[in-house]
Order: structure tokens, then sequence, then C-alpha cells
């Protein structure tokens, strides 16, 4: 189908502040704007100035800020023929988040992402989240925001986004479980002795999904399912007990929802992230899209089975620190982004990120009253914690 057709089909649809444009979700969303004509009225970046540059030139953004400053000194002079303005830092993705728009795609790595998320809703602009350490860290904050504002957030993780479309018509049903689906990453049956001699390539080769350096060595631990089971308590406002993780290593039935009465609705598709990305901004119309679609006759097989926390167990950790709530689920991110960047760097093995998160959980105590201020305090001390770890060994 070309764009043309797809152009004829469309609805009229909000223009775009894309977070995070130069990344695994970031590119897969311009990909879709450009499918379909969408505008885009803002930009972000960290380093990456030589694609946000590009991105500027063909989709000519008001702003484009990065919040890396050697970055932004590089792109303000790249840029200096045009009219977009370059901005700097955090307090500047936050004015971006907040300018007025249709929709912000928060689809930034890691805690960073929670002011600019927090600054969207109270501009009352939609958000399309993608970034899950918004809803693991400041949960309650961005939930109040969400409600005080009266403007949705619409889920893009994959799992998230099969789950609230698995919703859809069911509001006043009651939810039974949560079945969130995890592809087990590429160490999927390993045991804990198997996971000391892996090394960084293959923590790195997901067999399912592409996706950033990071979340791919969250999903190589499963921390990334703990995150997702953290968010899905957020954003659900389900029970820690009520969400249950399965291993699908298809990676074809995104996640599902049972009901009272013993059924089961779930969202299946190939595993191709614009599927998810283009729902949250079509929400709650859909769209031609030009992904691949399913057949379920070269699927053949699916396969289920349970999560081995005892070896994996960043996702048992991401239990408990839910069930703790206030600022312990911060502990727990912060350890593991400080972990991640350290194994990352070479600085660690892989099977120490796991170690490292669960001693920093347990050796920390969390503050019960979450603000911005908590969050932040027990980030910082976390991930101080966990290179005091890394310093003793």
């Amino acid at each position: 189908m070309d764009n043309d057709t797809l152009r004829e089909n469309k609805t009229e649809l909000p223009a775009l502040a894309v977070l995070g444009s130069t990344g695994s979700i970031g590119t897969q969303t311009l990909d879709v704007a450009r499918m379909h004509g969408y505008r885009i009225t803002a930009l972000s970046a960290h380093t990456n100035f030589k694609l946000a540059e590009e991105q500027a030139r063909e989709f000519h953004p008001k702003t484009v800020c990065m919040t890396d400053e050697t970055a932004y000194r590089e792109l303000k002079t790249r840029l200096a023929d045009t009219d977009i303005t370059v901005t700097c830092g955090i307090d500047a993705l936050c004015e971006t988040a907040a300018a007025p728009c249709g929709m912000v795609i928060n689809a930034v790595v890691g805690m960073v992402g929670l002011e600019p998320t927090l600054a969207a809703l109270n501009a009352r602009n939609r958000v399309g989240l993608a970034n899950k350490e918004t809803l693991v860290t400041g949960g309650e904050l961005v939930k109040a925001a969400e409600k005080a504002n009266g403007v949705d957030i619409v889920p893009i993780d994959s799992e998230h986004s099969a789950i609230f479309q698995s919703l859809m018509g069911n509001e006043h049903n009651k939810i039974e479980k949560i079945i969130l689906t995890a592809s087990g990453g590429p160490f999927f049956g390993y045991n804990k002795d198997m996971l000391r001699n892996v090394t960084m390539e293959q923590a790195l080769h997901h067999p399912n999904w592409s996706m950033g350096r990071k979340i791919t060595t969250d999903s190589a631990t499963l921390m990334n399912k703990g995150l997702e089971l953290i968010e899905a308590v957020r954003l659900f406002d389900v029970a820690p007990e009520q969400v249950e993780v399965v291993v699908h290593r298809q990676s074809i039935l995104h996640s599902a929802v049972e009901y009272e009465d013993g059924a089961v609705i779930g969202q299946l598709g190939v595993p191709d992230m614009k599927i998810p990305i283009q729902f949250a901004i079509t929400y709650p119309k859909r769209l031609p899209s030009c992904s691949k679609k399913l057949s379920l006759f070269d699927v053949g097989t699916m396969t289920f089975e349970r999560a081995d926390e005892e070896t994996f167990v960043c996702l048992a950790e991401a239990r408990k620190a839910i069930a703790k709530g206030g600022t312990a689920p911060t502990i727990l991110n912060g350890a593991n982004e400080a972990a991640v960047a350290a194994f990352l760097d070479g600085k660690i093995p892989f099977y120490r990120i796991g170690e490292l998160v669960c001693e920093c959980c347990a050796k920390l105590p969390h503050e019960r009253t979450v603000t911005l201020d908590t969050i932040h305090a027990a980030d910082s001390e976390a991930r101080r914690r966990v290179n005091a770890l890394i310093t003793e060994k």
C-alpha cells in the first residue's frame, strides 16, 4: 500500500513531539510519522547529534532538545542555517514536553523520563509512554497528574499496549489477572552457573526484538519484565499478585487479561514495535499499517512456560519492590541502571547485575512518601551504593 493511499484513509491526527527520537522507539515513531505524513513539532535526543540533525532537516520541528551539552553545541552549529531552535538540558526537555502539541511520545531511556512525562501531563498534552521508568519510579505522581488534568496516558510497550487493547470495552468488568508475556531473552533455560560465563555479545542478541543496549540487557536479566510488572500494576490499578509472568518464546501473544468469568482476551501480532506505536498515536481509531500481517499458519505452535525467578533474580526483586511500595521501586531501578551501565562499560560480568541489584535493595531503606525529592534521593543513593559495591570488589 503506497503513502497516498494511506493518507487518504487517515483521520486528522495530532502533531507529535518525540522525546528520545534517535533511539529504537523514537526512530520507529518517525517511521510511522513519515508513512502517514504526520507533523513533528519537537524532537529530543541525548548524544546522537548526527542523527538528530538528519531528523530535524527531514521533519523540520520547531525545537530540538539535546540533553548532553557537547551534543547541543554541535547540533546548534549544524542547524545554524535553519530556523529550528536548539535547546539543552533536562529543564529544556521538560519545556519541550510541555509545549502545545497533540501528543508527546516519551521514548527516552531511564528515570530521566519521569519529569518530562509530568510536564506533558500538567500541560494537558496526551502522552504515548514508552519510558517504563516513569511509572516504576513515579507512578503515584504520574497517575495523579493524569487524573487531575483529564488527559490520557496511552502505553507503547508491546505488552502494555496489548493489555490496554484487551481492556477496551471491558472497563466495568472485574479483572481476575493480567497475563504479562515475556520472550525469556537470550538466556532462557540457563541456570545460575551458566550465567556466570555469558558474554556481552550474547546478552545483546535478543531473539525477537530490536532494541537499544540498555533495554536489551534488561531483557536478558528479565529486569525488563520486572519493570513491566511494576508498570502494569501502576497503569491498570491491579495488585502485584494479579500479574502473572508467562514466558512465551515466539512473542506472538503480546499479553492478555483474564476476567472473573474465566474468559481470556489477548492481543496477537508479529513482533514489530511500529504496531503499538501507531495504535498509541491513533487511539481509539486504527489505520492501515505497512507492518507484516500475522499468519497463524506460519507461527504453527505457541508455547507458554513459567519464568525462572530463582535464576533471574531481578524479576523476583521487582516483585518485592512493588509489594513494598514507596521508593522501593526507585531503589530497584536506580541500582539496575547503575549496574547495567557498569556491565555495558565492561566493568562487571553479566551475572553481577542481579547480585548488585539484590544487595542494594536489601541494604537501602525505602521511604513510604513519594515525592520528586524522595525519588531523586532514593535514585542517587541506589546508584552510589552500587558503584561503591563495584569498587569494593
